[in-house]
């Protein structure tokens, strides 16, 4: 699959290591055009500029903070249809709290902002360090990808990616349930930083047989 991952911090960085490592067909964009090129060039991936970064990709990941999303994708010029990951949370200075929630969310606004594209929401429950080092927990323990979305084929690709760098999923329904995945996030955040749990924990649903 051809994914262009818009962001070159510790989560693009982490999305280019396990996408590369899958196979896939990377390219990399980013505000710092030098640090995008030394993380293409550390995982064999492809640096573009940022106006070319929705030309030929079959996902785009958006992988900025959220203040910075709008302005980001924009730029990305995405084509019409084009599927777009959106994996930020609207955290607040101090990653304690959220600054929307309850009647939108991040996923909406960004969707409404930039209009003509499928917006799913994915991997915001997810520690860049999980990323880095994989999904699997050993013992039987593998980390979900919390997906949300209006369109379904669309939300088939964002798991057809998931699954092919190790992740389960979980179908969390309708775009407008990032208002839900959002606040599970900043209570990861919280358990991992506020709570001193550390950065290798992630949220998951358990089901009896």
């Amino acid at each position: 699959m051809k994914i262009t991952v818009i962001g070159s911090g510790n989560m693009g960085s982490a999305f280019v290591q396990q996408l590369t490592k899958a196979g896939h067909q990377v390219s990399v964009t980013g505000r710092d055009a030098a640090k995008a090129a030394q993380l293409a060039a550390r995982y064999g991936a492809r640096a573009v500029p940022v106006a070319e970064a929705g030309s030929d990709s079959e996902l785009l990941i958006l992988a900025t903070a959220y203040p910075d999303a709008v302005s980001a994708l924009r730029a990305a010029a995405p084509r019409a249809g084009q599927v777009v990951v959106d994996i930020t949370n609207p955290l607040t200075a101090d990653y304690m709290g959220l600054t929307l929630g309850h009647t939108t969310s991040a996923a909406e606004e960004i969707a409404s902002a930039v209009p003509g594209v499928h917006i799913v929401k994915a991997f915001n429950t997810v520690f860049a360090q999980v990323l880095a080092e994989g999904a699997d927990f050993g013992g039987g323990k593998r980390v979900p990808a919390f997906i949300a979305g209006d369109d379904d084929q669309a939300k088939e690709k964002v798991a057809t990616m998931a699954r092919s760098i190790g992740f389960d999923l979980i179908d969390a329904g309708r775009l407008k349930n990032a208002r839900y995945l959002e606040p599970l996030a900043g209570l990861n955040i919280y358990l991992g930083y506020g709570a001193g749990l550390g950065t290798s924990i992630a949220p998951t649903w358990l089901r009896k047989d």
